[in-house]
C-alpha cells in the first residue's frame, strides 16, 4: 500500500508542476498586457496633441518654405525669360534675312550679267524689284498708299505745303517724295509727302 500511494503521490506532484507553469504562464501573460498598457498610455502622455503655439510654428515653417520655392521658381523664370528675350534680340532677323537672300542672289547675277542691252537690263531690275516687294509683303510690310488721298498725320508726314491749288485738293496729297511702310498695321515709316493748301 505504501508503493501505491508513493505512486500516487508521485503522479499528484507530476501534475502539480503543470498547474503551476499554466499559472506561471497566466499571471505572466497577465502582467505583459499591463505593462504594455502602462506603456501605450506613458507613449499617450509623451505624444500628447502639440499645442496651438507648435501647430502655428508648423505652419510659419511650411508657409516659408513654399515661400522660398516660389520666388526661387520665379528667379529660373526671369532667368529664363531674358535669355530667351536677348536670343530674340540677336537672332529675331534671321527670318527677314532669309526671306531676302534669295533676292540679294538675283541681284549678284545681274551685276556678273555682261548684257550690254538697256532693255533687257531694265526688265531684270523690274523682276528683281517685283520679287523683292513680294517677299516684303510675306513678311507684313507694306507700303502706305498716298495717291490723291487726304493727308493724315497717323501714317503721313507734310515736307512741304503746295499753294495755289483748287478747292478740291486743298489737304490733298500733291506728291509722295518718300515712300512709308507698315509692318502688321504699325506704321515704321512716315510716308514723306507735299499737301495741297
Amino acid at each position: 500500500m505504501s508503493n501505491n500511494n508513493e505512486e500516487k503521490k508521485i503522479k499528484v506532484e507530476g501534475d502539480e508542476p503543470e498547474k503551476e507553469t499554466k499559472e506561471a504562464k497566466n499571471e505572466e501573460s497577465k502582467k505583459a498586457s499591463e505593462d504594455n498598457k502602462k506603456e501605450e498610455k506613458s507613449e499617450k502622455k509623451d505624444k500628447k496633441e502639440p499645442t496651438k503655439e507648435e501647430k502655428l510654428q508648423q505652419q510659419v515653417d511650411d508657409l516659408k518654405d513654399r515661400y522660398l520655392r516660389e520666388v526661387a521658381e520665379f528667379d529660373n523664370y526671369k532667368k529664363r525669360t531674358l535669355k530667351e528675350k536677348a536670343d530674340l534680340i540677336l537672332n529675331g532677323g534671321e527670318k527677314t534675312i532669309t526671306a531676302i537672300l534669295p533676292v540679294l542672289d538675283d541681284f549678284e547675277r545681274a551685276i556678273a550679267d555682261t548684257n550690254s542691252d538697256a532693255k533687257a537690263i531694265r526688265e531684270g531690275m523690274e523682276l528683281i524689284y517685283k520679287k523683292f516687294t513680294k517677299t516684303l509683303e510675306g513678311l507684313g510690310v507694306k507700303k502706305i498708299d498716298t495717291k490723291d488721298k487726304d493727308f493724315d498725320t497717323d501714317v503721313m508726314e507734310a515736307i512741304a505745303m503746295v499753294p495755289g491749288q483748287s478747292d478740291d485738293k486743298k489737304g490733298k496729297v500733291i506728291d509722295c517724295v518718300q515712300t512709308g511702310y507698315t509692318l502688321n498695321d504699325k506704321v515704321i515709316r512716315h510716308a514723306k509727302v507735299a499737301v495741297g493748301q
